[in-house]
């Protein structure tokens, strides 16, 4: 069974998917928002599928001092948690490691393979909303004939990245992170399989893609990210061409 470390952070403006107000119609309250509600309808992907959920989140001091509150991260945390699990005392909770992305990666997956000596251990981004219990246990599969498993998101990021073996972790999200962590895996001897793709919540790029696939499969009678959706919805978020017929994000509430 694998263990599926969600990096979560509390919603706080400014500290979460900071890109995103820069490039989209939302402002940082609502950039702040949306990514509670992703990171939500991450943690139930995870709850849902076969694999164990450890809630994987950012201690006060290793935040920005901006960005601490009365109301520590990890409480936080929970309350999004308690809110989005059906059973919120099965999920684990344990703080983040490290000075970045990779580090904070990096630490928790070589614990868990080598200290706890579980099977497989995976990294996901509260900001997949898209993805589902089937790609969850879909890697879960791959990772018994594969030592990595990504899963590719826009612009060359990743949603998922999951291991039976580690690899050099220094700099391994950097972009492109898929071809980073998939070179990695190559130069440690280990073979790779791909996830279908997915879009993430970070940039406003990414959101008109989400947009456009959570739409299409409203359309097409297809199950949603119950919060995602339901904030995309309450702020008319849609995808149109622009002057030059390209796929823009408009709002219209």
């Amino acid at each position: 069974m694998t263990v599926i470390a969600v990096l979560a952070d509390p919603p706080r403006p400014g500290l979460v998917v900071p890109k995103l107000p820069a490039s989209s119609p939302l402002s940082e309250s609502e950039a702040a928002d949306l990514y509670a509600a992703s990171l939500k309808d991450t943690l139930r992907a995870v709850e849902r599928s076969g694999g164990d959920l450890l809630v994987n989140y950012r201690p006060d001091d290793r935040l920005p001092e901006a960005y601490r509150q009365e109301e520590s991260a990890q409480a936080a945390v929970r309350a999004l948690a308690a809110d989005a699990l059906d059973d919120p005392e099965a999920a684990r909770f344990e703080v983040q490691v490290g000075s970045d992305r990779a580090a904070r990666a990096g630490n928790t997956v070589t614990h868990l393979l080598d200290e706890e000596g579980v099977r497989s251990a995976a990294v996901v981004p509260g900001t997949a909303p898209s993805m589902t219990r089937k790609e969850v246990d879909s890697a879960a599969m791959k990772l018994r004939t594969n030592e990595v498993v990504l899963g590719p998101s826009e612009r060359g990021g990743t949603y998922y990245a999951g291991f039976t073996d580690t690899v050099d972790f220094e700099d391994a999200f950097a972009v492109p992170e898929v071809e980073t962590l998939a070179t990695r895996a190559a130069d440690a001897g280990h073979s790779v399989a791909l996830l279908p793709s997915a879009p993430r919540v970070g940039t406003g790029p990414e959101l008109a893609s989400l947009v456009a696939v959570l739409d299409a499969r409203i359309s097409a009678g297809l199950a949603v990210p119950e919060h995602t959706a339901e904030l995309i919805r309450e702020w008319g978020l849609c995808v149109r061409p622009d002057g030059d017929g390209e796929p823009t994000l408009h709002r219209t509430n």
